[in-house]
């Protein structure tokens, strides 16, 4: 590998200039077919709630919510679920749940982050949900630093048969064959990439390269891509710095017939974090920017990385996910923020005080143009409302500041995070529904169909485990009273028969298999009946 970080900003164009802007409730043009209404302009504040089956356990606060009588009674030990019904589960030590989870074939993966002598098990849980009433860990991936820790890197590729992961914080990146036994990974290879410090990021559609970002995304962060043609051999490529916008918290590369003419693989969607008056690792500005990554893919020498367009917004913070989908035919990027107005300085409070959203939340932004994307409607819950800001605020549990880790927020907003983290699609090439880490808000899902109006169309939170021992839980610590769970990371859709099942991973549940209500079914048929679960 070159280890030389030759300092490189792309060239832009002054199209691609042009399109520098804050989200506006402006009218949008017809998305492939899809009218967004009266002026075509899309759903900018909550979306309708689901309408839940006979005998679900319902939420009783703000929608997203757990309210304090829930919390403090006891109800939320419970668990509340709209539609959808727990088949079984692998519980475990706890779960960082936003460690991936990535997952393949009949197996699921997610890492706990935590090294300490008070885990039965260290490194990545390998879980075999081939009986998903009685889901077994069958693994724990302990022989590689980047297993050990991998934080948001883990992914999984479907057409190679590999599982991937870099280390947290560290140089470490390690690659798996997985395709010939699911539930035992076999290590290929375990390689040093000197100075990076790894965080997060994803494999190219063909699965030849990962992207990995870093700790630090500030200004002169790097991008380290890693070449997986050989997955016994995998190495490093030259580093790419960037000295302005472009730099990713979390990534997602094109795949083939996304945008009409643009090859597979040549385009990064990158979730450039920032927040209220930080200067630190989220500079920002926060939002999405578009970049051509052509010449790593093609292996070019002296691989350069250009900015084709650039997407920002004031009202969020901590830009993660880019998704790339079609629905009807039509690309969007699915986004998502994970920390809200509650993340920048001042808080909760400031961000009430200002008029941002306390809690990041998913958007459905319109590609097809390019050089210029655009903001169709967002995925807001009623907690995500910068309306609800001081009414929640004043009626959230007033837990000491720092007392449960996990909240990717200042002590000054307090341990509970409501965010939209991240969302998978029932199909990324048809979508037509989204399942949502919403953290403290639990897994939500939507219809979108109409990417202009999403609706709510089910939830699950999962119970709380209070002062359970989970020495493996990135909610857990000594004494803490998790009267809420957490749900952050990918969910996994899966078709068995007749029935459509979604996987998730909670900090304090482990591994969850649901499925959605035969009342849900009968009320929805075409719209569940429609759905492959192909990711």
């Amino acid at each position: 590998m070159r280890t030389s970080k030759r300092s490189r900003v792309g060239a832009v164009s002054a199209v691609a200039a042009a399109s520098l802007l804050l989200c506006a409730s402006s009218a949008w043009a017809d998305a492939g077919g899809i009218k967004g209404g009266t002026g075509d302009v899309g759903s900018m504040g909550p979306v309708p709630k689901a309408q839940c089956s006979p005998g679900d356990h319902k939420e009783s606060g703000l929608q997203g919510e757990t309210s304090l009588q829930e919390r403090l009674s006891g109800d939320s030990e419970l668990g509340y679920n709209c539609n959808l019904d727990l088949v079984g589960k692998y519980q475990g030590d706890g779960a960082y749940s936003q460690d991936g989870p990535t997952f393949y074939g009949d197996c699921a993966y997610y890492g706990t982050d935590n090294v300490s002598a008070l885990q039965q098990h260290h490194g990545v849980t390998v879980v075999d949900v081939s009986d998903p009433a009685h889901p077994v860990a069958t693994a724990f991936l302990d022989d590689s630093p980047a297993m050990l820790k991998p934080h948001e890197t883990l992914k999984a590729h479907a057409g190679r048969g590999i599982l991937v992961a870099g280390e947290s914080n560290g140089p470490g990146f390690a690659v798996y064959d997985i395709s010939q036994d699911c539930r035992h990974p076999v290590l290929k290879s375990s390689i040093v990439l000197p100075g990076s410090q790894g965080h997060e990021g994803n494999l190219a559609p063909d699965g030849m390269t990962y992207y990995l970002t870093q700790n630090n995304r500030g200004i002169g962060g790097f991008l380290y891509p890693v070449d997986l043609s050989d997955i016994s051999n995998a190495k490093g490529l030259p580093p790419w710095q960037f000295n302005g916008d472009g730099r990713s918290h979390e990534n997602w590369i094109n795949f083939s017939g996304f945008m009409p003419g643009v090859a597979e693989g040549t385009r990064l969607y990158a979730g450039q974090p920032g927040e209220f008056g930080n200067t630190g690792s989220s500079a920002g500005p926060d939002g999405l920017v578009i970049e051509d990554v052509s010449d790593y893919q093609y292996r070019r020498p002296n691989p350069q990385i250009r900015i084709i367009s650039r997407l920002f917004w004031a009202d969020q913070g901590q830009s993660e996910e880019m998704l790339p989908v079609t629905i009807k035919g039509h690309p969007y990027i699915v986004s998502s923020d994970e920390a809200g107005g509650a993340g920048g300085v001042g808080g909760w409070a400031a961000a009430c005080a200002r008029g941002a959203s306390a809690f990041g939340y998913p958007m459905m932004i319109d590609v097809s143009d390019e050089t210029h994307p655009r903001i169709v409607s967002k995925l807001m819950l009623e907690v995500n409302d910068p309306a609800n800001c001081a009414v929640l605020l004043a009626t959230t549990p007033p837990d000491a500041p720092g007392t449960a880790p996990g909240t990717n927020l200042p002590a000054e907003s307090g341990t509970t995070n409501y965010s939209g983290e991240r969302c998978t699609p029932d199909s990324q090439r048809n979508t037509r529904m989204l399942a949502c880490g919403f953290q403290h808000g639990n897994l939500r899902v939507f219809d979108v169909r109409d990417p202009y109006h999403p609706k709510e169309i089910a939830y699950f939170k999962s119970p709380a485990v209070r002062t359970k021992v989970q020495p493996g839980s990135g909610s857990w610590a000594p004494g803490v009273d998790r009267t809420v769970d957490k749900i952050a990371g990918y969910m996994h859709w899966r078709k068995r028969g007749s029935d459509l099942e979604i996987w998730t991973v909670s900090d304090g549940n482990g591994l969850q298999v649901l499925r959605f209500s035969e009342d849900f079914k009968r009320r929805n048929k075409d719209l569940v009946e429609g759905t492959g679960g192909d990711n």
